[in-house]
């Protein structure tokens, strides 16, 4: 069966074991995520240096986002038969694997061995992404923005962690640049497998009737899943875009790595440290102010990004982006969770990473082009018509929900 077409599931909610498996899931997210912020790190970095064309140099962080996108939808069918650690685990594997092949790439200065590791790596994404999914499976709808956001603030430490590897172990293996910042990728992969253990999901009862689900192209008319994809499309592909650029656009205006670790450290950073109240925000203001609030803040950053070239555009532009992301994309998920009933609920998460992570991919690939041929402010641009777009369809969304409230 496809991962979408599995039999019914239901997990009875508990809000004690959700908070339980958010605290969790946060540990997990800290070291997962400094695995992945690694990658993003260097990708572009190392990329210019391996590849045969400068256009190019992306196309790891593209590779990255091909995994995650393509890992999708094993994640959940893994889920489904085997329950949710299992397939989060198996994303650990291939965390590790990432991180080994990544540093055999450098030590034989092989660009194609580069992108199967960055590929590796988004497979390891695809698994970690879903930690936010599996904190909600037991939550009430009260708590679930909370879990959400709580497993999400778990990426604070990750903004941290990945950039400091970075800087620590650049140079450790002589005269290869990196080779030990993958290494380090590796053993923190292996670190938050060792914590996944204690994520306690219980095995969800399958019921062999699909009696009270609806179909995924049903639910998919729905306005309020439309809105909540796109939302989660513009926040995440968008971000991605401009986030996978910066590093490079760093260095080619005479900034040092250094200086372009630090930016995506305080990007990480700011991506994540609102969690630790988005979730609060949205059960008090309403999750469309909220997304609409991290649109916003995404054009602001962009405004700020072709205002100038200093490192302080560049990480003001850096952390405005995270700030926007936050709201957008947690307020995007948790729209998402409204639109399913319990038993439809695996098919319909699956179903909108693919199309987030899918929108990535082109995202990426497109930042490494639009930055070698038409420059650092174009790539900014991108983001008004996007963010405005979004924007839009929010206020509409906003406004026939108060008409039929009426």
């Amino acid at each position: 069966m496809s991962a979408l077409a599995e039999p019914i599931r239901e997990v009875v909610a508990d809000d004690g074991l959700a908070r339980r498996n958010a605290k969790v899931l946060a540990v997990a997210q800290a070291l997962a995520g400094g695995n992945n912020t690694v990658v993003v790190t260097t990708g572009g970095i190392v990329g210019a240096m391996l590849a045969p064309d400068k256009g190019l140099a992306t196309l790891p962080i593209t590779f990255m986002v091909l995994g995650m996108w393509l890992g999708t939808l094993p994640v959940g069918a893994l889920a489904r038969k085997y329950g949710r650690r299992t397939a989060l685990q198996t994303g650990s594997l291939f965390g590790v694997l990432s991180g080994l092949v990544s540093c055999a790439a450098v030590l034989n200065g092989s660009f194609l061995l580069f992108l199967l590791g960055s590929f590796c790596a988004g497979l390891y994404a695809a698994a970690h992404q879903s930690y936010r999914f599996a904190a909600a499976d037991t939550a009430s709808d009260a708590f679930r923005p909370k879990a959400v956001s709580w497993v999400l603030a778990g990426g604070v430490f990750a903004g941290v962690i990945g950039p400091q590897l970075v800087i620590f172990t650049k140079e450790l293996w002589q005269p290869y640049l990196f080779a030990a910042s993958f290494i380090a990728q590796s053993v923190v992969a292996l670190l938050a497998a060792g914590v996944l253990v204690f994520v306690k999901i219980p095995r969800p009862m399958a019921h062999k009737s699909a009696e009270g689900g609806r179909g995924l192209g049903e639910i998919a008319r729905t306005p309020r899943f439309i809105v909540a994809v796109v939302c989660g499309v513009v926040s995440y592909a968008m971000m991605n875009m401009v986030m996978t650029s910066a590093p490079l656009a760093m260095i080619g205006c005479g900034h040092s790595v250094n200086d372009a670790s630090l930016g995506i450290q305080w990007h990480v950073v700011a991506m994540y440290a609102p969690s630790f109240f988005t979730g609060s925000l949205i059960v008090r203001f309403g999750v469309e102010r909220i997304t609409l609030i991290g649109f916003v803040l995404m054009a602001a950053s962009a405004a700020v990004g072709i205002a100038g070239i200093t490192v302080a555009h560049f990480w003001i532009m850096l952390v405005l982006l995270g700030l926007g992301w936050n709201l957008s994309f947690i307020g995007a998920t948790t729209m998402i969770t409204q639109c399913h009933r319990p038993v439809e609920r695996n098919k319909v998460q699956a179903f909108n990473d693919f199309l987030i992570f899918g929108s990535m991919a082109i995202a990426s690939f497109s930042s490494g082009k639009l930055l070698a041929t038409l420059g650092w402010v174009v790539v900014n641009e991108v983001l008004f018509p996007a963010t405005f777009m979004a924007g839009a369809m929010l206020i509409w969304l906003l406004w026939s929900t108060r008409a039929r409230a009426v």
